[in-house]
């Protein structure tokens, strides 16, 4: 009878020793993960990373209190542990792929080569960043597709980045008659950059000749604008530079060949 007794003071006094340990350890997870998160939003992370930094340190102590709870009731610890790391490495071996997506993910959201909302060409896709997640950075191309690209590509990849800067050159090229005054030509071309409001002064634009092709003479325009400006400009003295020339007389010629027959 006593016996008995004694056991269920034994197990009642496990029972309320584990309920504490579990009550305090989750009391405790939630002070690590708040302390945690107050820390990880005044950083200069990405909102994807410390989520990611909360999950893993949530699970990892998860897997101490567990460990902490076995302990207090004398439970072997060791052959848990062991099973935990071969599945651990089953795992990781199974999801190789995406462990290099997670890796690639982290890598962005580390050094940060685009942000969301940037025009990038990575991976043989140009569009504007929607999102950046931990295995896939997805993209909007500018008719309106959406692009998603694994991570671990992307880091292997190289990025052009179009709107990390503030300022952006816009290239564009003309073709002019071989008959047609070169010099008459840079004036309507610098004259066509100067009206459109959205070009800066500083760097200037500059205009040169850059090839003489086979049915015409090739001159370059190079300008300045906003980088959120930079198709309206190019439209803009591509529309312009058409009208101009039509007005100065200036020629854009056709292809030509010319045929000799010999008698």
């Amino acid at each position: 009878m006593f016996g008995l007794e004694g056991k269920a003071a034994v197990y009642v006094e496990a029972a309320i020793g584990s309920l504490l340990i579990v009550a305090g350890g989750l009391v405790l997870m939630r002070i690590i993960l708040g302390l945690t998160k107050k820390a990880l939003t005044r950083s200069t992370l990405d909102g994807a990373m410390y989520k990611f930094v909360l999950n893993v340190l949530k699970a990892v102590l998860g897997v101490v209190l567990i460990v902490v709870l076995l302990g207090y009731l004398k439970v072997p610890t060791a052959p848990l542990i062991t099973v935990l790391g071969a599945g651990g490495a089953a795992i990781a071996l199974a999801l190789k792929d995406s462990l290099g997506n997670i890796a690639g993910g982290l890598i962005i959201l580390a050094n940060k080569p685009f942000k969301k909302g940037d025009v990038i060409d990575v991976a043989g896709t140009e569009g504007i960043v929607d999102s950046i997640d931990l295995l896939v950075t997805t993209l909007k191309t500018f008719d309106n597709k959406v692009v998603t690209v694994p991570n671990g590509s992307i880091t292997n990849s190289v990025i052009v980045n179009y709107s990390a800067e503030k300022i952006r050159r816009v290239d564009c090229v003309f073709g002019i008659s071989y008959d047609a005054d070169i010099a008459k030509a840079k004036d309507v071309l610098l004259a066509v950059a100067a009206s459109c409001t959205d070009v800066i002064k500083d760097p200037p634009p500059i205009c040169g000749v850059a090839d003489h092709a086979a049915s015409a003479v090739t001159l370059d325009l190079k300008v300045w604008c906003k980088t959120d400006r930079y198709y309206d400009v190019r439209y803009y003295l591509e529309e312009q530079v058409k009208k101009a020339f039509d007005e100065a007389e200036i020629t854009i010629p056709y292809p030509q060949m010319d045929v000799r027959v010999i008698k």
